[in-house]
Parts: structure tokens; C-alpha cells; sequence
């Protein structure tokens, strides 16, 4: 292959989603969690609600078979029957506070679930309305209103204040990000680029991009790759070894992400239990909530290190 010229021109440059600075591991700021933790560590089960017949989408369809799809629905339906409840006791035995990423949906159609959780302390934060309406192909309007309605339905039933952002399915539009600043909203999931807490990119306010790992989620550890729970309960292990290590140099961030209608079968939940006490028991730990970590990030770190990258990459 030729030698690319320098410096390379616009044509040549690969495609950027400008929504975060290019900001390498090393020779960053450092960064210091509440007394002196070396990682935050934060548990995010997605409580979802699927619909048996949703609308069909612009760009994709809900279920994997022609509807009524009864098998998968059923499937994630266990989640909300069985596998919350079981998961629930143990974060409770283990003296964890969850971040529900919540389909908030679930508040209206199964309130025992809301009342489970806002008895709980949880918090509750956006994973959009229903896991099978998506935001693609929205307008701008639309999408502003979207998240309004979750801010509402959240606000209604907990009184909390919507802090975190994960879209339905993992779904966005080029103007999430905007909206999620302009609506208030502190810190989204939605990025996957990073192990500690960056600045987005937005027209005005402020957002920050929090970790949350599809490696170490139960729907890619059990289902996309086929692991066992008790491999997984290694991946878990194995990924807070690596950031408690990088943590003495500077604060990692670790999430464990969870879905009760994968992880809630009577084989999977003691494997997972062993994990988390494995990594709850460590000291330099700071077991926390998303809008706690995204808080501490904001107050102390968020503006001097936008402002950094802002003056490398030669913006105004």
C-alpha cells in the first residue's frame, strides 16, 4: 500500500461520528473517585417490556418470527414474572444499589415491579417506552417529545428526576445527544468507547458519556457468544481485575449490565452472585449509581477536560 500523504486531506480521513474528542488512554488528567476508590462500580439491569404486536419500524422488525410471536415473548416475559424477582433478592443479599436502564412501560403494565424498585432506593433511568419501539427515523420534534414523556412517566411514579439515557434497543438518531442535553438529562449510555466518564459533544449544555460494557452484559456473554454462567462469571471477574489495576493510576469505571429474563434462570444467579461479591468485597471500590458517578464527573472533571480536548483538537 502506498504511503498516505501528510497531512492527510478531508477525503482520505476516516469518518468520525463527532459526538466525543479522540482522547487517548494515556497521558489523561487524572482522575479521583470519593475517597480515593480506585473504580466505580455500578450494576445496570434493563427491566423491559416487549409487545406482543408492535408497530413495525422504518428500519427493522421487533421479533426474529411472524407475530404473534409467542415463544420470544414469553421469553422476556419470564423476566418480569421470575427472573426480577430472583435477581432483586440478590442485589438485596449483596447490598447492591441498582441503575435500572428501564422500558418504563413496565411502571404502567406491572406496578408491583415500580413499587419493587422505588421501594429499593433504585434509580430509575431511561431505556426508552417499549424494548420494541425504537427511535430511528424520528423527527426532531418527535424525539424532543419521546423524551419528555419518559422524563414524566419516570417523575410520576418514583418522583425522581430523569438522569441517564440508553436508548430502546440501542437505538439513536445524529440528534440524541443534542436533545438529551437540551432536556436536562446528565449522562448517556449509548457511546460504548470508553472505560472512564468523556465529554459529548453537543450544541448546547452538558452530557457525558458513561461506561457501560456490552462485554461484560449477560445478553453478549450468555446469548451473542454462547458462554456459560459460570464463564461469565470469569468475564466479570477478569474485566474488574484489569480496572481495579488501571484504577491506582487514575478512577476506571466498571458496569455490569443485566437483564432479568437472561440472567433470572435458577442456573445462571449464583455464578453471578459470586461475581459481584467478588467484586463488592474489594477495598477502593465505590459502589455507586450511574447518576452518582455522571455527578461526581460533572462537578469535578467534565469542563477543564472538555476545554483540554477542545484546545488539542484546535477548536474554538
Amino acid at each position: 500500500m502506498a504511503d498516505l500523504p501528510w497531512p492527510i486531506p478531508p477525503e482520505l480521513r476516516a469518518e468520525d461520528p463527532d459526538l466525543y474528542y479522540f482522547n487517548p488512554y494515556v497521558d489523561r488528567p487524572k482522575i479521583e473517585w470519593p475517597d480515593g476508590a480506585r473504580v466505580a462500580f455500578w450494576v445496570a439491569p434493563n427491566v423491559e417490556f416487549y409487545e406482543l404486536h408492535p408497530p413495525r419500524g422504518p428500519a427493522r422488525s421487533s421479533w426474529f418470527r411472524p407475530e404473534p410471536d409467542v415463544l420470544h415473548y414469553g421469553i422476556r416475559d419470564y423476566g418480569n414474572r421470575v427472573g426480577f424477582w430472583r435477581m432483586a433478592d440478590l442485589l438485596d443479599e449483596l447490598g447492591i444499589t441498582a441503575s435500572i436502564s428501564l422500558n418504563v412501560a413496565v411502571l404502567d403494565h406491572f406496578p408491583e415491579i415500580g413499587k419493587a424498585m422505588t421501594d429499593r432506593g433504585w434509580e430509575l433511568f431511561s431505556h426508552g417506552v417499549y424494548n420494541t419501539r425504537y427511535q430511528y427515523a424520528m423527527s426532531e420534534e418527535q424525539e424532543r417529545g419521546f423524551i419528555r414523556h419518559v422524563a414524566e412517566t419516570i417523575h410520576r411514579h418514583s418522583g425522581q428526576t430523569l438522569a441517564g439515557w440508553l436508548s430502546p434497543a440501542l437505538t439513536n438518531t445524529p440528534r440524541t445527544m443534542d436533545l438529551l442535553a437540551e432536556e436536562g438529562i446528565r449522562y448517556t449510555l449509548d457511546l460504548f468507547h470508553d472505560d472512564q466518564p468523556q465529554p459529548v459533544k453537543v450544541r448546547s449544555g452538558r452530557l457525558v458519556s458513561l461506561p457501560y460494557s456490552l462485554e461484560t452484559n449477560d445478553w453478549t456473554a450468555l446469548h451473542t457468544t454462547g458462554g456459560t454462567p459460570r464463564q461469565y462469571a470469569e468475564t466479570i471477574k477478569a474485566q474488574f481485575d484489569q480496572l481495579y489495576a488501571e484504577g491506582a493510576e487514575s478512577g476506571t469505571v466498571m458496569c455490569v449490565p443485566l437483564h432479568p429474563w437472561m440472567i433470572g434462570y435458577p442456573h445462571r444467579i449464583r455464578p453471578l452472585a459470586e461475581a459481584l461479591d467478588y467484586c463488592m468485597q474489594h477495598d477502593g471500590v465505590w459502589h455507586a449509581t450511574g447518576r452518582e458517578i455522571a455527578g461526581w464527573y460533572l462537578d469535578h472533571y467534565h469542563d477543564a477536560e472538555l476545554s483540554r480536548l477542545r484546545g488539542l483538537a484546535g477548536d474554538a
